[in-house]
């Protein structure tokens, strides 16, 4: 249970991050609104899932998956770049999420 709450956590980060972005800086009500809330309810998911599982691997996972999750938005859905190495990195990013899961056993 602690990693889906930790899955469902980094999965609220993209979308607090992607609303304040469009909520330019909050002048703009509704994504303001939806980008607080969406970090209120991350962070809450977040400490509940740190009940069970070491701080640093959730933490690492939690902003692991986030900034992946926002970077891969960023591309389909903003127009920023695809380059292989961008991508390779992000890459990486998933392979150190998937290898925390693996040794926590």
């Amino acid at each position: 249970m602690a990693w889906l709450l930790l899955i469902g956590a980094a999965l609220l980060e993209v979308v607090w991050a992607l609303a304040l972005d469009r909520s330019d800086g909050f002048t703009r009500f509704v994504p303001a609104a939806i980008g607080v809330t969406g970090a209120v309810l991350s962070f809450a998911m977040l400490t509940f899932a740190l009940r069970d599982l070491p701080t640093g691997t959730a933490y690492a996972v939690w902003v692991g998956l986030g900034a992946v999750g926002v970077a891969v938005a960023g591309i389909l859905a903003l127009g920023e770049s695809a380059s292989p190495a961008r991508l390779a990195c992000l890459f990486l990013i998933l392979a150190g999420v998937v290898g925390l899961k693996l040794a926590e056993g």
